[in-house]
């Protein structure tokens, strides 16, 4: 597993495009808002690019995005890489028959779906979200995606917030497969 997966050069356009927002969601939260670099054709490109090449790394026919911003990041991979993109939403938001993995947040638990439909065995799925943090939504994709059948290809991330235990938590839930963040904070 490897800690930053994009050359200096990659990394230094997308770190110069995030903005740090004090004291927001609340205070003593430096909030890393990614707008700025969605709005950079240049960067939201290079980070596209390698996204696609981690795809192509691990094998990856199918994406996940995790809802919401992972969609953002996700969708154009999906596109670039010739396959299909599949959004994993918050419980509630999928019409249809769907699969629903619970998890647990700091206060309570949450939970999140997956048209049951849209993997199946031999698709080998790569998970795409904006920041790791603490990873709780992340292994509860990583468990919707074997509950259908599917193989984990790998999960790769914008940011990965370091001080946070994401990492060490889904260690065990990827069994094998990469976990790649383009950039370590």
């Amino acid at each position: 597993m490897t800690a930053e997966a994009c050359s200096p050069e990659v990394r230094e356009l997308l770190l110069s495009r995030i903005k740090d927002v004090q004291d927001y969601p609340k205070p003593g939260v430096v909030f890393k808002d990614i707008t700025p670099l969605l709005a950079d054709p240049k960067a939201f490109a290079a980070l596209t690019d390698a996204l696609v090449e981690l795809a192509g790394r691990y094998g990856a026919t199918k994406i996940v995005g995790l809802e919401a911003r992972g969609f953002i990041l996700a969708a154009p991979v999906a596109v670039r890489a010739g396959i299909g993109f599949i959004p994993v939403r918050k419980a509630g938001k999928l019409p249809g028959a769907t699969l629903a993995q619970s998890y647990e947040l700091e206060y309570g638990t949450a939970e999140i779906e997956v048209h049951a439909e849209d993997l199946s065995a031999g698709d080998k799925v790569m998970v795409i979200d904006d920041v790791l943090a603490t990873g709780g939504t992340a292994e509860a994709s990583l468990d919707l995606i074997r509950r259908a059948g599917a193989e984990v290809a790998g999960v790769a991330v914008l940011m990965e917030l370091s001080f946070l235990p994401g990492r060490a938590k889904l260690v065990p839930a990827l069994d094998g497969a990469p976990l790649d963040a383009l950039i370590l904070v």
